[in-house]
């Protein structure tokens, strides 16, 4: 075949194919057989094959293509991904509505109606297309920076490489990628049969697989996808009409999405919904609310990460009642006693519960809690596990009192409770389920960041006593690990490498490193800025830190009490010995140096941690509390009590206007 008719060929194949995917996945209908359509996607693969400079971006043999990744790449988002707010009951609706409302004139509030959508239980993605042909896709990240994960994006049949006709040459379309009960039985068997741990919910599957380095492994577990919005589009006045543009553009809608003009019609979808929840061939918790008129919608903005026009009547929590075998005492790492159920295994939500944290001593009393009790358990936000109810009419008369111990059930010491406090502790710094937390502190993310080293691997190396505090991290070489079973020469090589790399650190992740009781990320910060130097804050007498802004005298007496403490000197003595080095904290020198700011209620324009980052980056700092000493009091939606302090105080207020005018000036 010469070239030109290889070319004219292929544009054939690729319409006849993109067609029966739409009428497949969009539509819902099968003109031909599956092996039909795999022999005109054979022979197109052979085409391109042949004539390798005909292969375009939107063809369908490119949905698996290319070597695995190295690594993910970051990618800032055209608009913010936002996320939802949750509501778990009617009340909650109405609280809902009756807060937006609030902010609507009496003539929009009459215009106010809805579309409601299923709230597929999957992974949120950005696609953006150029020229109609897809050309990147990306998770939402933290809203405002995901990861490009186009290349396992275009291995989901019902995703569209490229749209059609009626489409804008330009756009940017969200949508939520899930895994339907099908394939997430077929993948749980295959696992079974390979003797291989079974997956908890196909939500994970889902999520795990978008982020596989290897688009051939995504490609193998045949996700699914539905689009739900188009961003910055202005054609249309009401959500219910994007879903129609989505259609006509190629993309696959979910065809049970409704709209609904007044809250009792939400609350039929909504039992409607959870009346056909389990004959779905996919998961779902619950309907999106969405104001229907997009105008209205823009005006209603967003607050923190989620917009107030929108919101996620989530289902009932799961349930289901189990026995309480036994109350244990977990020692955190400050020495605070946490009692733990453990449970009588049982399933909730797809996940197996066996225990969950009761928090203290007066959570049991509030409770009523008796080891052999029957239990109604749940998971908070469908994520921890928690006792709801106790139901005593079941008890059998064997049940037991819990009393909490009155000595540290780890090293024997007496536990004390501090007054204003519920939590009882043990004092004991040597305490070795403390030392064990701590380590877990010290190696985490927000610390040293040692990435090999997760829990089990720390307890490995303290049960075979090769390390008694984490110093001696430092000193461990490839041979000591490599003699251990299960660890061979490479995961040795990594672990010490990893743990190499560590060694130098700026301060305040130093500081917060160390697990000083009420000393948090953001108060290391303060005490780093505050002294610059380790050495100037192990001189530092009780009245220096009470100097330090935005800390009061609990917190000026933890810091104060640990670094006077001789074993803890002793401690930094041999971190310094095994060459951990601590760099200064860049300190800005900017317009806003020496000026104090507090950030309350939500700004649309950034995240808060952004807004923070940029006042330090001009010279400024942020303090969580007014004061008198306050500068500048941000005021976003919704604010709370601190910008009542402002006002009472006389603390100058900015609005989210003023502010972003202050930190971009030149």
């Amino acid at each position: 075949m010469h070239k030109n008719e290889a070319r004219q060929r292929i544009k054939k194949l690729k319409e006849t194919i993109n067609h029966h995917r739409y009428l497949y996945h969009v539509l819902d209908r099968q003109e031909i057989s599956d092996a039909a359509l795999d022999s005109l996607k054979k022979e197109l693969f052979d085409l391109e094959s042949q004539f390798p400079d005909l292969v375009t971006p939107d063809s369908p043999t490119q949905r698996v293509g290319g070597e695995p990744l190295k690594q993910f790449q970051k990618v800032q988002h055209v608009a913010r991904m936002t996320s939802l707010n949750d509501v778990f009951s009617k009340d909650e609706f109405h609280e809902w509505y009756e807060r937006i409302t609030k902010l609507l004139t009496q003539e929009e509030k009459k215009e106010v109606d809805f579309y409601c959508e299923l709230k597929i239980d999957g992974l949120a993605i950005g696609l953006e297309y150029e020229n109609k042909v897809f050309t990147r896709g990306s998770t939402r990240g933290d809203g405002l920076i995901g990861e490009d994960i186009t290349h396992n994006l275009k291995t989901i049949e019902a995703l569209p490489l490229s749209l059609q006709n009626t489409a804008p040459e330009r756009s940017v379309v969200r949508g939520e990628v899930f895994l339907s009960k099908k394939e997430f039985d077929a993948i749980n068997r295959s696992q079974q049969e390979k003797g291989l741990p079974l997956y908890a919910n196909p939500r994970n599957v889902a999520a795990g697989s978008v982020r596989q380095l290897d688009p051939k492994i995504t490609a193998s577990r045949k996700l699914d996808f539905f689009a739900y919005d188009i961003v910055a589009e202005n054609t249309t006045k009401t959500h219910e009409e994007k879903h129609k543009l989505l259609h006509e553009w190629g993309f696959k809608t979910n065809s049970h999405n409704h709209y609904c003009k007044t809250i009792e019609d939400v609350f039929h979808f909504y039992e409607h919904a959870g009346k056909i929840r389990k004959t779905l061939p996919y998961e779902i918790d619950g309907v999106v609310v969405i104001v229907n008129d997009n105008a209205l919608f823009e005006k209603l903005g967003i607050i923190g990460k989620a917009p107030r026009g929108a919101v996620a009547y989530k289902f009932a929590q799961s349930q289901a009642t189990t026995i309480v075998e036994d109350i244990k005492i977990q020692v955190g790492r400050t020495g605070a006693m946490t009692p733990v159920a453990l449970l009588r295994p049982v399933q909730v939500t797809g996940i197996t519960i066996s225990r969950a944290t009761l928090h203290n001593e007066d959570e049991i009393r509030r409770l009523g809690l008796k080891i052999g009790d029957t239990v109604i358990v749940g998971r908070a936000g469908d994520v921890i596990p928690n006792i709801i109810k106790v139901l005593p009419d079941l008890r059998t008369g064997k049940e037991k009192e819990f009393n909490m111990p009155t000595h540290c059930p780890a090293c024997g010491t007496k536990l004390e409770k501090t007054d204003g406090e519920v939590v009882w502790r043990c004092p004991n710094p040597k305490c070795f389920s403390r030392q064990r937390r701590n380590f877990y502190h010290f190696v985490s993310r927000s610390a040293f960041n040692i990435e090999k080293l997760g829990p089990k691997i720390v307890d490995r190396l303290l049960d075979e006593g090769l390390v008694q505090d984490p110093s001696d991290l430092f000193l461990l070489k490839e041979g000591d690990l490599s003699q251990l079973e299960r660890f061979g020469e490479k995961s040795a090589y990594n672990i010490i490498t990893s743990i190499q790399q560590r060694k130098e650190i700026p301060l305040s992740r130093f500081i917060y490193a160390l697990g000083i009781r009420n000393v948090g990320e953001e108060t290391a910060l303060d005490v780093s800025r505050h002294f610059g130097s380790l050495e100037k804050i192990e001189k530092a007498l009780h009245e220096d830190f009470e100097k330090i802004a935005n800390i009061g005298p609990v917190v000026a007496e933890s810091l104060h009490e640990w670094f006077t403490d001789k074993s803890n000197k002793k401690f930094l003595e041999k971190l310094k010995r095994v060459g951990i080095k601590i760099k200064k904290e860049h300190i800005h020198t900017g317009p806003l140096h020496g000026k104090t700011f507090v950030l309350t209620g939500g700004l649309a324009s950034m995240e808060r941690n952004h807004a923070k980052e940029k006042i330090r980056q001009l010279g400024g700092q942020v303090s969580e509390s007014v004061s008198a000493n306050t500068d500048y009091v941000v005021a976003g939606s919704d604010a709370g009590s601190k910008l009542e302090k402002a006002q009472e105080l006389g603390v100058k207020i900015l609005n989210e206007k003023e502010f972003l005018k202050l930190i971009n000036a030149d």
